[in-house]
């Protein structure tokens, strides 16, 4: 008994713990992320899960200098950029991170939409888009940040569904490991182009931005001043690498979903989240196909407060307007104000003849284009001793940062050349 109560005690101190990271990885794993690895499956089977495993320490690398850029400044991102930087950069970031989380939170509503139209075919996928748009708008403004945060927080669990769904599947657990760790590469512009979306959806610059805002927004919730030690900047780096984990797998069983039934069954084109989960269907059975449903709208309801988060952190931190979740809607009325601009215009998207999957393609490049510059960024401010005092970065936080740059440096240029060759 003593030691069921103390793995209690224990789970439920971990589940505390648990915050704005686990919430930033499980909204890594959107419906237009769910697409895009949904597409890497089902084109090339099983090559592209070794990329999981690269992924995951870069993300955790990035969003714990975040996390600790808004511990220790009590300012988010655009609050540091704002006055340790040059204007015209906080402009250029603006103007790039406006219409890509715009059009991402477009895609992301579509793909719920069209979801909800599958499990309800009775009634019209525009219908569902516009409902999910007024309930996420209503319990984003309605519900305090303590709710907010713990909603987001048990929303994830809806996301263990991708854990369940290959094992409705008989696999090739040789093959499986094999592509795990050994890479495959293919030079050719389709496999290039996938892996470069790949990198997109998991080392997105809007995640940069909530987690140094949301790290602000919890230190206000708690009502007192926090002195910031290595016990709490522990804790934190705990947080981020489990939700960057929890993301990462995510990402590898729905590759590993899609590459096992898809593949093999010789459906190699998805374009859209309903295109997945409907060709899950015949090949891998009803429960398949409505759990990978049902996680589609999970992780929809989970990454769109996310999404219009942090565009309103950073548009309202450049502007000096008053901030945050932790307040009511006539206390930040400009903050909760580009919410709902944000929610509306990415809502509108349907019906101004954008696709989602243009709109996918359009904020991939706006993110390999902005992700490369503000790494930097997040670097220079990380190792500057005048900022962050002494809790400055690591030689591991900077090796893979670095790597990070690197990276995402070749993808944005990948992207350019991709986008050129192809026009």
């Amino acid at each position: 008994m003593n030691k069921s109560v103390k793995l209690k005690n224990k789970l439920s101190r971990f589940w505390k713990l648990l915050g704005p990271g686990l919430v930033t990885g499980a909204s890594d794993d959107d419906p237009s992320g769910i697409a895009t690895y949904s597409q890497a499956g089902a084109a090339y089977g099983l090559s592209t899960l070794w990329t999981s495993l690269i992924a995951f320490p870069l993300m955790a690398a990035i969003q714990q200098m975040c996390a600790r850029i808004g511990l220790v400044t009590s300012h988010g991102l655009t609050g540091a950029l704002k006055n340790n930087y040059p204007r015209p950069i906080l402009y250029v970031m603006l103007l790039f991170s406006f219409p890509a989380i715009v059009m991402n939170i477009g895609a992301d509503i579509a793909g719920m939409g069209a979801v909800g139209n599958l499990l309800f075919p009775a009634i019209d996928a525009t219908y569902f888009s516009v409902l999910f748009t007024i309930l996420l708008l209503g319990l984003i403004i309605y519900l305090p940040y303590h709710k907010i945060a713990s909603t987001l927080k048990y929303l994830c669990i809806v996301m263990l569904v991708y854990f369940i769904v290959p094992f409705l599947y008989k696999q090739d657990v040789a093959q499986i490991l094999k592509a795990t760790f050994i890479p495959t590469l293919k030079f050719d512009k389709e496999f290039m182009g996938i892996l470069v979306g790949i990198l997109g959806t998991t080392i997105s610059p809007y995640l940069f931005f909530w987690q140094a805002s949301v790290e602000v927004e919890e230190m206000n919730n708690k009502k007192k001043h926090l002195i910031v030690n290595k016990k709490i900047i522990n804790e934190i780096n705990e947080d981020v690498d489990f939700g960057m984990t929890f993301s990462g797998f995510v990402m590898y069983f729905i590759i590993l979903t899609t590459g096992t039934v898809l593949f093999k069954g010789g459906i190699h084109q998805i374009d859209t989240v309903e295109q997945a989960a409907m060709a899950l269907k015949p090949l891998a059975g009803n429960l398949a196909y409505l759990l990978f449903a049902i996680g589609i709208i999970g992780t929809g309801l989970i990454a769109i407060p996310v999404l219009s988060g942090s565009l309103s952190y950073i548009i309202t931190e450049t502007f000096g307007w008053e901030q945050g979740l932790n307040k009511k809607f006539h206390e930040a009325k400009a903050f909760y104000s580009v919410i709902g601009l944000s929610l509306i215009l990415g809502l509108s998207l349907n019906y101004v003849g954008i696709s989602p999957i243009k709109a996918l393609i359009y904020t991939a490049i706006l993110y390999g284009l902005t992700a490369p510059v503000l790494i930097a960024i997040i670097l220079h401010i990380s190792n500057n001793k005048k900022i962050m005092g002494q809790f400055t970065n690591s030689w591991k936080s900077n090796v893979l940062g670095g790597m990070a740059l690197l990276i995402m440096s070749v993808a944005a240029f990948t992207l350019i050349y991709l986008q050129l060759s192809s026009g």
